[in-house]
Parts: structure tokens; sequence; C-alpha cells
């Protein structure tokens, strides 16, 4: 049985949900055109998710409720995920592009015999088709991908496309999906150990000092590293800085990289290119440097300042106390 809903796959770890589900919700809702959100949550009795999931408005929650999903393996949710979906067929199905879901989407993919998109930065509707926006091309080109034949529509998106917002007096309905936990006899999971990169760090920083190929020099990193440690943020870089020694594909903002949420992102000697650009869309105050007063950034700018980086940050730095 197909249906026009569109489901967000909700990922919680520990006690804890994965702010890319929350945006998803959001996007979905806007982009819906009548069609319902719905919110389907894998978890154990004692998460109970609902309360924090509801404030953000999916007209229903489908909440698969079993308490070996503590230690699940992949397998084991991409399986109870199938039991659930294949009863219902929905238009089209959400996962953040997180390490979980990047795994969880491709093996539900399969069992489902639908097409996937991976990583993309854009979704909308035409029609009935959900538009997949992605780059491509060594992330050159924005292309738009569709799934017209097969149901559901799936795709991974990346955190921080999107911006997640509570909703007044949600009417949510929450509901006890019907599944069976098979247990795989073929893996199990003996034992976690959470890596925090820098990358994730960057993501949810408030605070971010951005150098470009323009700002490359030993005065520079030091001068940016001493102002984001004054105003409590973190230095990221443009990807041609990844290739120098004092900095890796950690330190990397856009396309390949993290996606900011800050509240302050200052741009130092960065040109603007679109692989760049859509890593800081969701940033809430930007700041940009350039000695080309023609530099594609400050179209992404609330602030620009055309002059040398060098003598941006040593006047900021006498200002900042």
């Amino acid at each position: 049985m197909d249906n026009n809903e569109i489901w967000v796959y909700v990922e919680i770890t520990g006690s804890k949900i994965e702010p890319t589900s929350l945006q998803l919700i959001t996007k979905a809702k806007q982009i819906a055109d009548g069609r319902k959100v719905v919110a389907v949550v894998p978890e154990t009795s004692k998460t109970q998710a609902e309360t924090i999931i509801k404030e953000y408005g999916p007209d229903r929650i489908e909440s698969l409720v079993d308490d070996q999903f503590d230690e699940a393996t992949d397998e084991e949710l991409a399986d109870a995920l199938f039991q659930v979906t294949d009863q219902n067929r929905p238009n089209s199905l959400l996962f953040p592009a997180t390490i979980l879901g990047r795994s969880i989407a491709p093996r539900l993919q399969a069992k489902l015999q639908t097409g996937l998109t991976g990583d993309s930065l854009d979704i909308y509707y035409e029609n009935d088709l959900l538009v997949q926006v992605k780059p491509t091309y060594g992330d050159n080109v924005m292309c738009d991908i569709v799934c017209p034949d097969k149901r559901p529509q799936m795709v991974t998106v990346r955190p921080n496309t999107f911006r997640a917002k509570k909703v007044n007096n949600s009417q949510t309905e929450i509901v006890q999906a019907e599944f069976t936990f098979h247990k795989n006899k073929n893996s199990k999971i003996i034992a976690t150990d959470p890596i925090i990169n820098s990358s994730s760090k960057l993501d949810d920083a408030k605070v971010v000092i951005a150098l470009g190929r323009g700002a490359y020099s030993e005065k520079n990193i030091k001068l940016a590293q001493k102002l984001a440690a004054k105003l409590g943020g973190m230095v990221g870089v443009s990807r041609p800085l990844t290739d120098e020694a004092e900095f890796s594909h950690d330190d990397q903002i856009g396309i390949g990289g993290a996606s900011l949420s800050a509240d302050l992102l200052i741009n130092l000697g960065i040109s603007g290119a679109v692989q760049y650009t859509v890593g800081i869309k969701n940033a809430k105050k930007i700041v940009s440097v350039n000695i080309d007063k023609d530099a594609p950034i400050f179209d992404d700018s609330d602030f620009a300042y055309v002059g040398d980086v060098t003598d941006f940050l040593n006047a900021l730095m006498n200002q900042v106390k």
C-alpha cells in the first residue's frame, strides 16, 4: 500500500535525539503541501522521545519500542524500519546523513527495492516527485535527482542543512508501530567508544573564524587562533587550506566538511565558491574580509570589509577585550 506521507527517521543515541532529525521534520513540514509528516522513532522504553519530537510538529509519531534497540546493530535497525515502512510505503523517507543514517538508509533501500540519494543539500517537491539536490562532478556542479517509479523516495540530508523550528499547540498523534525485533545472528555490538572530531565541533560552534587561501600565512593563522580563543570560537578553513600542514579535512567548511549554524562567522580571504557557501547558509551573522571588492563571498555576507586581512585582524583584536 502506497501513501502520500513524508516519513522522517529520528535517530537516537543513548537518550539524545540527533538534531538533524528535528531539522528534517521542520523541512518536511515546509514542503509537505498537504502531505502528512511522520516521525519514525526506534527507541527503548526508557527513551520517551515523543515529548521533544512533538514540539516540532509532526502529524504523527510512529514509535518502535524495544529495549534491544539500546545495543542494536545497523542491520537490526534496518530490519525493524523495513517492517514498518513496507506496510505503509510512504511517498518519501528522509534520513540524517550521519554515520548511522548513512549506514541504515542503504540497507533499508535494498530491502525496499527503491532509490536513494546520499548527502543532499536541498529537497523540494515537483508534483509527486521529491527533487533531491546534491553536488556532483567533483563537487563543482549541483544536480537534481528524482526517483520517478519507486516508493518511498529516499534521501539522506547533511546536518545543519536546515534549521529546526518548534511549533505551538502541536496536535501530534502517537502510534505504537507493530514490528518484531529480529536478532542478527551474524554480528553483535561488543563495545562502543564515541569519537568526537573537529568537524562535528565546527558544526556546533557558536563563533567560527574561517581562513581561505587569500589569508594563508603563519601570522594570520596565529591571529585567527587568538581571536577565536578570545571569542570562545573555533578556526575553520576552506578546502584549499586542508592541503596545508597546519590543517586537515576535519577543519574544512562546506561540501565534504562542516555545515555551520554559528551565531557569528568571520570569513578571511575566502572568495566564496559554491563548494564553500553551501556550508555557511545557516550561519546567523556573516562578516567577510577580502581585498577583492567583487568577491562572490560578499553576496552571502551581512557585513563586508574590503581590505587586508592582517590589518583587519589586528584592528579587531584591539577591540576585543
